[in-house]
Order: structure tokens, then C-alpha cells, then sequence
């Protein structure tokens, strides 16, 4: 694949997420024209439109763009690390993690006493989940898959042990809502709290382009050139736990955007993993932030959530996805 092909993908992407945070902007239940929206942006707090942009829309936009990145440079690290099409950060179980520990807070009612208890909590239960299926993991490709499958099971079952537990059916009917996913209701105060983890996972996953690379001729042929497997797996699950930890903690679960966003510029680059991690990047966060307006935008009686529309529009695509290479399978 020429290099052209990578920066016009690049350029494209970079293109859509300028358009579609624009659009963020102006659309919701409440749409503004162009003028409301200069107006908010000049004077914004001498005008409601100016509070709706600054404090509900920008915001919101902003933490789609980090979350969506974090969770499509995720999807490419972990399919080019694992040689496995299927893997996304769910796979690992840090999203399940995350969404333990934000149940704890809720169940506990600690996010009444302390706002950011619940995404405080969500990143330590993905950090958690991280170390015991790295613990549980090492050995190889396949042993980590399957513990990591194992812990995700056990995290799934004790979110399904606290809903079973909920104290009250307010804090069931919390739980529930937490877990579909949304960026509603989240503030400058969400964003300073997660933007630092996701920036440093991002940073810490940018790195893995050289061990990705030699890891598809293998695990003891990435080692004679000099790639430390087991140290390149903590570093990988370290910058997922620390990305999609805080992104899952302040959103709640959103799935399968990790694993659409590389499959869908890995046709524009060619297979080579490093060549995947920035174009991936950005269309998971172009993804995701159309995905959000659609939420607002889908005429319902109440906010259509995140996690819900993600899962609508990534199952199909999953299963045309294990089609596919049941086809090209030998």
C-alpha cells in the first residue's frame, strides 16, 4: 500500500471529525442556528445557548473524541500484539474492570458523597483486571486470550452479583443505566479527570508499533530481533487498563468500537500493525462521536444510550466479520 493511501485516510478521517464535532455543536433536542452557536461561543454566559455549548456540548464532544481514540488505538494494538482479527479491549477484561469498579461506587453509594468516586473506582477496577489476567496470562498469545476471557466472565458475574444484591431499586435502575454507556450529563470535571490516564495510555500504546510489527512472524522470531514479548505484554495491557479504564469509568461500556475502527483503515493501509495505530486513532474517534449524535438526534422519548446504539451497529458488523473469515480461512 503506498503512502499516499495512508495520509489521504488519514486526511479523510481527520476531515469527518472536524465536520462531526461542527455538527456536535449544533445538534441535540435543543438545535441551535449558526448564530446562537457564535454567539454562545463569543458570550457564553450572557445567553443559554452559550451555557448549552460551553458546558454540555463541548464537553461532550470532547470526551467522544478521547474515548473513541483510546478505545480504536486499543482495538489495533491488541489484533496486531494477539494476531487475532476478533481482539478488542473487552477481550483483555479491562472494560468489565472498569465497570466493576463504578458499580462498587454506585452500589456503596459513594458517588452521592464524592462525584468522581465512580470513575476514581472504574479506573482502579480496570488497572485490577489488567494485572490478574497478566498474572493468570503468561505464558503466550493464547493463554493470555483465554484468561483474559476468564477474567472478563468473573467481572461480568459480579456485576451481575451487585444488580442481584442492589440495595435499593434506585440503585439497581443506576447500575443498569451506568452500564448502557452515555456521554449525557458529563462535564469539564469528567475530562480533567480522565483526560491524563487516557493521554498517557495513548502514549504509552503509540509505542508498541516496532514489537506489533515483528510479532506477526511470530513470538520466538519477534524475540531474535531483540523485542521483549513479556515486557511488550504489560506495556499493552498497562496503556489499555489506563486508557479504556479511565474512558469506560466516565462513560460507562461502550463496545465494538475498538474492534470496528481498525478493520475499517486496515483496507486503505495494508496489515502492517504500525501502519494501523494512528489512522485507527482517529476513526475510532470520528466513530464514536457520530455515534453520540446519533444519539441525540434519533427521535425517541427518552436519550437513545451510547453503549445501545454502538452494540445496534457493531453486531452486524461483527458477524459479517466472522463470515468473512470463515471464507478466507484454510
Amino acid at each position: 500500500m503506498k503512502r499516499g493511501g495512508e495520509f489521504g485516510l488519514i486526511a479523510g478521517s481527520l476531515a469527518v471529525l472536524a465536520v462531526a464535532f461542527a455538527a456536535s455543536l449544533f445538534l441535540g433536542r435543543v438545535s441551535l442556528s449558526p448564530a446562537d452557536l457564535w454567539a454562545g461561543v463569543t458570550a457564553p454566559r450572557d445567553s443559554l445557548a452559550g451555557l448549552v455549548v460551553t458546558e454540555l456540548r463541548i464537553p461532550r464532544a470532547v470526551l467522544a473524541i478521547l474515548v473513541g481514540a483510546s478505545l480504536g488505538l486499543s482495538g489495533a494494538v491488541l489484533q496486531g500484539l494477539l494476531r487475532n482479527p476478533l481482539a478488542e479491549p473487552g477481550l483483555l477484561g479491562v472494560t468489565n474492570g472498569a465497570a466493576v469498579g463504578a458499580v462498587v461506587s454506585i452500589y456503596f453509594g459513594l458517588s452521592h458523597v464524592f462525584g468522581l468516586a465512580t470513575p476514581l473506582l472504574g479506573m482502579a477496577g480496570a488497572l485490577m483486571a489488567g494485572a490478574l489476567t497478566w498474572g493468570f496470562g503468561r505464558g503466550g498469545t493464547l493463554t493470555l486470550i483465554l484468561a483474559g476471557t476468564a477474567v472478563s466472565s468473573l467481572m461480568a458475574a459480579g456485576l451481575a452479583l451487585a444488580l442481584n444484591f442492589a440495595p435499593s431499586p434506585y440503585a439497581a435502575y443506576e447500575m443498569n443505566v451506568w452500564m448502557l454507556g452515555s456521554l449525557a450529563e458529563k462535564s469539564w470535571d469528567h475530562i480533567l479527570l480522565a483526560a491524563p490516564f487516557i493521554v498517557a495510555g495513548l502514549a504509552l500504546l503509540a509505542t508498541l508499533g516496532r514489537a506489533a510489527d515483528a510479532l506477526t512472524l511470530g513470538e520466538a522470531q519477534a524475540e531474535s530481533l531483540g523485542i521483549e514479548v513479556d515486557r511488550t505484554r504489560i506495556l499493552a495491557l498497562l496503556g489499555v487498563g489506563l486508557c479504556v479504564g479511565a474512558a469506560t469509568s466516565v462513560t460507562g461500556a461502550v463496545g465494538f468500537i475498538g474492534l470496528v475502527a481498525p478493520h475499517l483503515v486496515r483496507p486503505f493501509v495494508g496489515h502492517q500493525p504500525s501502519r494501523i495505530f494512528l489512522p485507527s486513532t482517529i476513526m475510532g474517534a470520528a466513530l464514536l462521536l457520530l455515534a453520540d449524535i446519533g444519539t441525540r438526534v434519533i427521535p425517541t422519548n427518552t436519550e437513545l444510550r451510547l453503549g445501545v446504539l454502538t452494540a445496534i451497529l457493531g453486531a452486524p458488523f461483527f458477524f459479517w466479520l466472522v463470515m468473512r473469515l470463515r471464507r478466507v480461512a484454510p
